[in-house]
């Protein structure tokens, strides 16, 4: 069974504003627009970079929402930089039908690394050397979710593989809102 997923484009009319850390705060979603294992593709923290959205439906580490299990990553694989798949508990990736993901999970089809979503994103198997770099978020009082930042390693293809200084992840390409 393939996940179903969704994408949306950061609204032009929102402009991002700066988080303390130089990254932008950009709504990417509301608590209430979300269903349990079906994602949400954004790009973030640059307007060429792919993240993804989730709630796990279960408490996760960085999670976010009245349950904390709202999570956001990187979507990019940390191994050769392919993007990977999200697979809720019980499906399979149209790669490897043999494999049933057993909890809310990142799985790439391109060398089969696998990254466990309720732990922030740590490797599970194949040969992804590190994590897939967190989001992080905020939700409002409203409801309204932000992405605000991105927590170590730093996304692949940024400065050096798996460097704590996510600065780098701000380089090559145009802040999304437009700002450079």
């Amino acid at each position: 069974m393939a996940a179903i997923t969704k994408s949306i484009t950061v609204a032009a009319e929102a402009p991002a504003t700066a988080a303390a850390s130089g990254f932008p705060k950009v709504m990417i979603g509301t608590v209430d627009s979300l269903q349990v294992n079906t994602p949400v593709t954004f790009n973030y923290p640059l307007d060429n970079e792919a993240s993804i959205l989730v709630k796990v439906g279960q408490a996760a580490q960085g999670g976010v929402g009245p349950d904390k299990d709202i999570v956001a990553f990187s979507n990019i694989c940390q191994h050769l930089g392919c993007i990977y798949n999200f697979q809720a508990p019980g499906t399979s990736p149209p790669c490897e039908p043999s494999f049933v993901a057993k909890i809310p999970q990142g799985y790439c089809c391109c060398h089969g690394s696998q990254y466990d979503f309720l732990t922030g994103a740590a490797v599970m198997g194949g040969p992804a050397p590190r994590p897939v770099p967190q989001v992080m978020l905020e939700v409002d009082s409203s409801g309204n979710i932000y992405a605000t930042g991105m927590n170590p390693p730093t996304i692949f293809g940024h400065g050096t593989s798996g460097s704590a200084d996510v600065s780098q992840d701000l380089t090559g390409g145009t802040l999304v809102g437009g700002s450079s």
